[in-house]
């Protein structure tokens, strides 16, 4: 059979592919045996290989595999345009795409993604998840306001500097450093952390920061404005520790940033954690969810307007598409709410609060 290799090769690869999801459907094992077990171990090494380079080699990737795909789809333009396309090379091509996919599903899994299965952050701290009520939201909106309130004026009257970002990427990591006697599962060592090269183009298509499983290292668009950054950091850490959910990586990363004696991260965090649970507000209560952002300092009304001036300024038809797309992708891994996902972290906040009395 002409294609008997090709197949039997997509057959293994099936196999290994029916293994993940089998594995993954008991989130304990996931927890115990890959997130706190054989993750470690190869993300470990990974951030060894990689993360003493001042550059980031998965961009370098990324940058690589676009080439590589708009050159394939050039030639397969070219063959379509002169028809010089046969069956068997029609059919070779779907095999080998299909094979191309699969390698990438199997290792984009066993390097990282099997984290989506995982018990997660909560199971850790011992919250009880549960449904919040509407007077939960308020007074979490209550005590964020407050919270980041307090952070703008101590930055204001301090007249703080925003670090560079190699400075900001050290402090990051003094921050998990400083919470990983109280929470042993976030030790993080080996840092591999860096500026994002297509930090330009994720300012068009709606990106802060993302990680790379496949190097393991955790890209900052250190474009965006200032205080964005601190928090997205820590969000990219986070995922650098196996919390491969949006929600969770959010909550992970408050834990740092919250952590910090630097204010500049408390800010950072408060008015990020302040908007999420602000629009979850606004989704039951419009009125209430108006009063508290009207309590917002006049710095920091201006720090949103930058934001929102912003993203106006790279406004363009292919952003909602991509935003369209990655919320598929997340709905696929665990995480229905789509991009909404990263609101969720309002339900880990309420739950630390009653568990903890503070946030």
């Amino acid at each position: 059979m002409k294609y008997k290799k090709r197949l039997a090769i997509i057959a293994f690869l099936m196999v290994w592919v029916i293994v993940i999801k089998l594995y993954s459907a008991n989130a304990v094992r996931v927890e115990n045996g890959y997130s706190v077990g054989f993750y470690t171990v190869i993300v470990g090494v990974l951030r060894f290989l990689f993360g003493w380079l001042p550059f980031s080699i998965g961009d370098l990737l990324y940058g690589a595999a676009v080439i590589w795909i708009t050159w394939k789809l050039i030639k397969l333009t070219r063959t379509l345009v002169k028809r010089r396309a046969t069956r068997d090379g029609f059919i070779g091509g779907i095999l080998k795409t299909f094979t191309i996919f699969l390698l990438l599903y199997i290792v984009f899994n066993g390097f990282w993604g099997i984290n989506y299965n995982r018990k997660g952050i909560a199971y850790q701290l011992g919250l009880k998840m549960e449904k919040y009520s509407l007077e939960d939201l308020k007074n979490m909106n209550a005590l964020l306001i407050n919270k980041v309130n307090a952070a703008r004026q101590s930055l204001v009257n301090s007249k703080a500097v925003y670090p560079s970002s190699q400075q900001l990427f050290a402090k990051v990591q003094q921050n998990y450093e400083s919470i990983d006697s109280l929470y042993p599962f976030l030790k993080y060592d080996h840092q591999s952390l860096k500026s994002s090269m297509w930090g330009w183009l994720g300012n068009y298509v709606g990106f802060t920061g993302y990680y790379n499983p496949f190097t393991g290292e955790a890209q900052v668009n250190t474009t965006v404005p200032k205080f964005l950054q601190p928090f997205t950091a820590c969000h990219e850490v986070a995922h650098q520790l196996g919390y491969a959910k949006e929600m969770e990586a959010n909550f992970v990363g408050y834990l740092a940033a919250s952590a910090s004696k630097d204010t500049l991260f408390q800010y950072s965090v408060y008015l990020d954690l302040f908007i999420y649970s602000n629009r979850n507000l606004r989704n039951s209560d419009t009125a209430s969810a108006k009063n508290y952002s009207q309590q917002l300092l006049p710095e920091i009304k201006n720090d949103l307007l930058e934001w929102r001036t912003f993203n106006r300024m790279h406004k363009n038809p292919v952003e909602p598409v991509i935003r369209w797309m990655y919320g598929k992708y997340l709905e696929s891994n665990q995480q229905p709410q789509g991009v909404l996902s990263y609101d969720e972290v309002t339900s880990f906040l309420i739950a630390y609060y009653k568990k903890f009395g503070k946030i």
